[in-house]
């Protein structure tokens, strides 16, 4: 019992002693076969059927044009000259991701957007518009009922609106009407697998874990994302082998030190290899306070004179001092977020400070601006 006993409190205090498993990844969420990638398709269309928040035609004459065109090709003829006043037609542009190995017959989504000034898509049916490629070929027919998330009411001059009216989605809304044709088919004896990101040390553990799997000199890294990778020539055989590799699980390498600042927003996000040399901080803040506040300069009585409204302005300035603040050496993320937290900075003010603590060499990391 005694044997027992201890055995079992080894295995409980395990968790505190034992050194935890480097974060693993299969190969295919870190890499892509190359060729194999969705292509972007757009077309123009009309949406028809609005209840009157289509495109207002005296500011929008492509509408018009649009719609002559769809009618001559049904055998309407307009007489020339003629005004249209249309409100229940819309101009759109649509868009479309046609996924790799998507075969004639299948169907896509779409994302219909307004082109001029359309108060609401909603309720609308988009007319069949071609979608085209970067070649200028037509891949797919788009066509259906339009969903959009939003929903917007107006009386009397007041107006509420939820979400966006101008733009909506027609799941599976197209039929592809031609294949494109993938390198999969005619790479010989050879694959390349692009790595998503540019690193030595993931293409390595790539190729060695292929090359455990699938015997020595399967696999060969030509450079920082580019694996070679030899393959079956038959089509089965090939399909199996990728499905393969693509599940292999590898242990991933420590990523490069790495701050991202939007600058827009006041966002940072920053990754676990980002580490703080001691240094010293010191930050305050200036602000400029304008009060406005409205006078009236009136005459006296019987002197002909004319009141004249103005406005008395009082302006402050207000400068806060920072105390300087000694930040240690951090070699953890949490060391790093406890010393940023002991500034007291916003966000924003967090983005002048990393920014003048890489200058000073204080900031172990990459800093990228968006």
């Amino acid at each position: 019992m005694r044997a027992v006993v201890a055995v079992a409190a080894l295995l409980a205090s395990a968790a505190l002693w034992w050194p935890a498993a480097a974060s693993a990844a299969r190969i295919k969420e870190v890499a892509a076969v190359q060729g194999v990638r969705a292509n972007q398709l757009v077309g123009y269309g009309l949406v028809v059927g609005l209840d009157g928040t289509g495109d207002q035609t005296t500011q929008t004459p492509f509408t018009t044009q649009s719609l002559n065109a769809m009618l001559q090709q049904m055998g309407v003829t307009v007489p020339p000259g003629t005004s249209m006043q249309l409100k229940n037609v819309a101009a759109v542009m649509v868009t479309a991701s046609l996924p790799p190995f998507a075969q004639p017959g299948q169907q896509i989504d779409v994302n219909v957007s307004s082109m001029g000034n359309a108060k609401s898509l909603r309720g609308g049916t988009l007319i069949a518009t071609p979608l085209k490629g970067a070649d200028g070929q037509i891949y797919a027919l788009a066509q259906g009922n339009l969903v959009v998330g939003g929903a917007g009411a107006s009386a009397g001059g007041s107006k509420v609106q939820i979400n966006h009216l101008s733009a909506g989605r027609v799941p599976e809304g197209a039929t592809v009407e031609r294949a494109v044709a993938t390198p999969l088919s005619q790479a010989g004896d050879f694959i390349q697998l692009d790595l998503n990101s540019v690193d030595f040390a993931t293409a390595r553990e790539v190729a060695k874990t292929i090359n455990k799997a699938k015997g020595e000199g399967t696999a060969q890294a030509l450079d920082g994302r580019v694996v070679r990778v030899r393959t079956p020539q038959d089509a089965n055989a090939r399909v199996s082998f990728l499905a393969d590799i693509e599940n292999l699980s590898f242990d991933l390498a420590k990523p490069a030190a790495k701050v991202v600042l939007n600058a827009r927003t006041g966002s940072i996000v920053m990754n676990e290899a980002v580490t703080l040399s001691a240094c010293a901080v010191a930050h305050g803040s200036l602000s400029v306070t304008i009060n406005s506040t409205p006078v009236v300069s009136q005459p006296n009585a019987f002197s002909q004179g004319e009141t004249v409204a103005g406005q008395k302005n009082d302006i402050a300035i207000t400068q806060q001092g920072g105390a300087l603040v000694q930040m240690p050496a951090g070699t953890k993320l949490a060391d790093v977020v406890k010393a940023l937290n002991a500034l007291g900075a916003t966000p924003q003010d967090l983005l002048a400070i990393l920014q003048a603590m890489k200058s000073a060499g204080a900031l172990n990391a990459e800093l990228e601006v968006i």
